[in-house]
């Protein structure tokens, strides 16, 4: 009878990307049942920990894939995908609800390149804009409008989306800031969501800062103007539309009751020298940004808060490069035209 083997116990193999704790978690989340995933835990998950939660065992992979959880979850974050028209759209996506849900919660960090965006005459024919507002967790604004953009009246003109009628007004429970500290209140507590919609290019880009940039009030009508902003890399280097600035304007005025309503919301796209682009220009950068890489989606706030600043400063440096520029041409027309006199003046002594 053989004797027992001499042999060292062989190590056991196993991926440096897989830990005791993960194998672990993997076999505990295959203990359960999937009814009871399904259910009672991955339905009780917001967006970004749905995605986690999908990387985290191969068990969930296929639970966390279920295009039911992602249309819940887009329609609880934004309710304006819950419009026929939408459903239909983001159908069309590759994964359906999930794919919106990658496109339209975190950042555009990586646009495609400038050169690539020049050559590609194939631009979005129509633009659909998924709007939604809120204050204080509280729904007040959801709305979808769509945008054609092949006619040559939108390449021409200023690139400008607005959601409400000139006597349109919509009425909120908002109250109507009587001092700045009001005004501080009401940047802290509204949200606002506009995501921008390609449905033949099935992509999606969220063109807010969902916090307030700044709020400001009017000084003649006393109207509060709530501004959201999302800076997007746009043409060469060097040049005005570097970074540009996609900006979302809410302007609430007072009503009787004391409460403020509505009366505007517009999307404009602005460049470094102040300038607003027109409907040919904004849909190329537009364009980019859809096509480009995303982010992770963490603390966006901030990142978009400090995008705007720096878009602000850069803004600043060039318009004071601008000024020393035309201060120093105008210098050189006066001292040309100094020379010019005194030299006609001495050939007229010299006769």
């Amino acid at each position: 009878m053989a004797g027992p083997s001499n042999l060292p116990p062989q190590p056991v193999v196993s991926s440096p990307n897989i830990t005791t704790c993960d194998q672990d978690f993997a076999a505990a989340i295959s203990t359960v049942h999937s009814d009871i995933l399904e259910t009672h835990i991955l339905t009780r998950l917001d967006g970004p920990t749905l995605a986690s939660a999908s990387c985290a065992a191969t068990h969930l992979r296929a639970l966390a894939s279920q295009e039911n959880l992602w249309t819940n979850i887009c329609h609880t974050t934004w309710p304006s995908t819950t419009s026929p028209r939408l459903r239909h759209v983001i159908s069309k996506f590759p994964k359906g609800y999930r794919s919106f849900f990658s496109d339209a919660f975190p950042l555009a960090t990586e646009p495609v390149s400038f050169r690539h965006s020049l050559e590609n005459t194939d631009l979005p024919s129509e633009l659909i804009s998924a709007v939604d507002i809120y204050y204080k967790k509280e729904l007040i604004f959801s709305k979808v409008v769509e945008t054609e953009t092949a006619t040559a009246w939108f390449n021409c003109s200023p690139f400008r989306v607005d959601l409400l009628d000139p006597k349109e007004a919509v009425l909120t429970r908002i109250p109507h800031p009587d001092t700045d500290d009001t005004c501080k209140d009401l940047e802290e507590d509204m949200e606002l969501n506009w995501i921008v919609i390609d449905p033949k290019g099935k992509r999606a880009m969220n063109l807010s800062s969902q916090r307030p940039v700044t709020v400001q009030r009017h000084w003649l009508s006393g109207d509060v103007q709530v501004k959201f902003a999302a800076v997007v890399s746009g043409g060469e280097s060097g040049s005005a539309t570097e970074l540009v600035q996609c900006g979302v304007v809410v302007t609430c005025g007072g009503s009787a009751r004391g409460e403020m309503h509505v009366r505007e919301v517009c999307l404009q796209v602005e460049d470094m020298d102040g300038m607003y682009l027109n409907g040919r220009d904004s849909l190329v950068i537009l364009k980019r940004g859809l096509e480009g890489k995303r982010g992770k989606g963490r603390k966006r706030e901030e990142e978009r808060k400090k995008a705007f600043v720096e878009f602000l400063e850069r803004k600043r440096v060039r318009k004071e490069k601008k000024m020393r520029r035309e201060g120093a041409l105008d210098m050189l027309c006066v001292a040309f035209g100094v020379l010019t006199f005194a030299s006609s003046a001495l050939f007229l002594l010299l006769r």
